[in-house]
């Protein structure tokens, strides 16, 4: 059956002479795996299309309960190649599309997944990104979509109203349970043998105000980077212990050295 679709490349194979076999993430199947005839030949048409990090709408021959498909045709949509290559924007590429490929399904389609995963590649492949913070708002999400949203407004312990806390003067930090999810205010937490990690307000805010925020407002939040770092190790490892296959640290440990130089 010949179909169109639209699709991020989340990986890219050599096959052959001049073939590749590519992990797609599609609007309307999830997951797949395409091979791509002389993809790897610069006289092709399709030379160049299916990079890791394209959105491409592609024609392809599928066939149901076949693992492999044949893509045909295609038209590019993003590249993280434009407006022009950035080391930073490739390091939190690489950890965004690792971590999908890692964590979904075959054949399971997922449109509030697709659409968070082109929205937030969109925003990557602008000039001037907050790359840094773009990863966190993404990790947030992308762990929410899947099941495991954290409580950020009350406490997982107690149900207290974290909000009502912070304004009354009473927290000077809050703790984030891994499981359950979420914030912890620090008398329930103090004697709670689960696994915790202390924050500062300040970064308690910040993962607060990225929760309520659209993507396009981020570039109008000012962190600092120490904060914005602190995020992506706390949701690295909540998407870690909550989600099978998501690699491990070291594409994290790379994002940072980049951004600090």
């Amino acid at each position: 059956m010949i179909v169109k679709t639209r699709a991020v490349v989340l990986r890219e194979i050599r096959y052959r002479d001049q073939s590749k076999i590519c992990s797609l993430y599609s609007r309307d199947f999830g997951k797949i795996s395409v091979i791509v005839k002389g993809a790897r030949n610069p006289k092709n048409k399709l030379s160049g299309l299916f990079n890791a990090g394209n959105v491409i709408d592609l024609v392809l021959y599928r066939k149901n309960n076949r693992e492999l498909h044949l893509a045909s045709d295609g038209n590019l949509v993003l590249s993280p190649m434009v407006p022009e290559p950035d080391l930073l924007r490739f390091a939190v590429l690489y950890r965004i599309i690792d971590l999908v490929r890692l964590t979904t399904e075959n054949d399971e389609k997922n449109l509030p997944l697709f659409s968070l995963l082109t929205g937030t590649l969109e925003q990557l492949y602008r000039k001037d990104q907050h790359f840094e913070l773009l990863y966190a708002w993404f990790l947030l999400r992308f762990v929410s979509l899947l099941g495991f949203q954290p409580s950020l407004r009350q406490c997982v312990l107690t149900g207290e109203d974290i909000p009502r806390a912070i304004e009354a003067g009473k927290v000077s930090g809050l703790y984030f349970v891994m499981n359950p999810g979420g914030f912890a205010l620090p008398w329930a937490a103090a004697t709670s043998p689960v696994i915790k990690h202390l924050l500062p307000l300040r970064s308690t805010m910040l993962l607060c105000t990225l929760e309520t925020s659209p993507v396009h407002d981020l570039e109008t939040i000012r962190a600092e980077h120490d904060d914005v770092e602190h995020l992506w190790n706390l949701l690295q490892d909540y998407c870690s212990r909550h989600l099978e296959h998501t690699g491990g640290r070291k594409n994290l440990a790379i994002v940072s050295q980049i951004s600090r130089k």
